[in-house]
């Protein structure tokens, strides 16, 4: 997807991607437009801005229909239709621009596109004749559409790298835990892996874009991205929770990982820069011993609410004194019964087990 300077716009054109997807009515008009080798102008809502710009044509207020949308098309003129892309309201409509709104496009068509969707803030459709391309206009930003065969094929490779990133990332998250187990972790084996959880949120997000512009078409592939990323959010904030500082000018997770997810690609393979970020230290303090708190590990235990996983830790204070705890001790923990307190002992007792055996078997 596209950069642009102000978040609000991307999120707005996020929304008029799904919107003409693959699958979408609005989408099916378009490439009807586009097979009948004809341009167009379609602007997506209408309000008193609109109104005020718009001259000529005449007022239809229909239902939208894929077969309409081309026909109308036919003629001189942009077409409107209402938010929900539902009705088209106008069609053979003379936009008139404030002709002082800065554009870069050379295009009569593509020009008034750029300058209506500056001035009301609504998205704006348009469907070049001659080169053959669906540029969407919003805000400041200009989008143009790819065909599902480039896309699909962008997003494959970019499967196959996360899948990639995502087996590292359980390499690194296996060896933590093991080492977690033994009291040996060190600020760079947590920044290794906050490295990689990072690394496969930020491929996971760009593939998401890929299934917001594919619509129909990237059910597949969002089916494979649910069932590689699954708890990769959630390992992000325990990581950072386990080993987040503390003191008055320590950050907060999310301070945490804000700063993690501002540093730039360059920065992120920097295990230095990571390691700064979460507050951990600089270079000469990657060596250095550091111990859990527990939140990951209490996490995996099956059935345990997170409102007893925070007792527990707040109780005992680290996972050496959880991993050393009877089931006695942990019943003195609030909400902790017997049988609560065997299912934590005798869990805990299972993924130090795994983990010792995954790391050195």
């Amino acid at each position: 997807m596209a950069p642009a300077d102000r978040p609000a716009d991307t999120e707005r054109l996020r929304a008029t991607l799904a919107s003409v997807a693959p699958g979408t009515s609005l989408r099916d008009g378009l490439e009807r437009i586009l097979r009948g080798r004809t341009g167009a102008l379609i602007v997506l809502g209408t309000d008193r801005t609109v109104d005020s710009i718009s001259s000529g044509g005449f007022t239809l207020d229909v239902p939208f229909s894929s077969t309409g949308l081309r026909e109308l098309a036919k003629m001189d003129g942009a077409i409107i239709v209402d938010r929900d892309i539902t009705r088209i309201m106008r069609a053979a409509v003379h936009l008139m621009p404030d002709q002082s709104i800065h554009s870069v496009e050379t295009g009569t068509r593509h020009q008034t596109a750029d300058r209506v969707a500056k001035m009301t803030g609504l998205p704006v459709v348009s469907v070049s004749q001659s080169m053959h391309i669906i540029a969407l206009y919003v805000g400041e930003i200009r989008y143009v559409l790819e065909d599902t065969g480039s896309i699909l094929s962008r997003a494959n490779q970019a499967l196959a790298t996360l899948e990639r990133y995502k087996m590292r990332l359980d390499e690194v998250s296996t060896t933590l835990s093991a080492l977690e187990i033994e009291d040996l972790v060190t600020v760079r084996d947590v920044a290794a892996v906050a490295q990689r959880l990072e690394m496969v949120t930020r491929i996971a997000s760009e593939i998401e874009d890929y299934v917001l512009e594919l619509g129909t078409d990237g059910r597949l592939l969002s089916l494979q991205l649910d069932e590689l990323v699954t708890g990769v959010d959630a390992d992000r904030q325990l990581v950072v929770r386990d080993y987040l500082p503390t003191g008055k000018r320590a950050p907060t997770t999310d301070d945490a990982l804000a700063a993690l997810e501002a540093l730039s690609p360059a920065e992120l393979v920097d295990i230095n820069a990571v390691a700064r970020s979460l507050g951990l230290g600089t270079n000469e303090l990657l060596d250095n011993p550091v111990s859990p708190r527990g939140y990951r590990l209490l996490a995996r235990v099956p059935r345990l609410p997170g409102t007893v996983v925070e007792r527990l830790v707040d109780h005992f204070g680290g996972l050496q004194k959880l991993l050393a705890a009877s089931i006695d001790d942990l019943q003195t923990v609030e909400g902790v019964g017997e049988l609560r307190a065997r299912s934590v002992r005798e869990g805990l007792s299972r993924l130090a087990e795994s983990s010792i055996l995954e790391r050195y078997v």
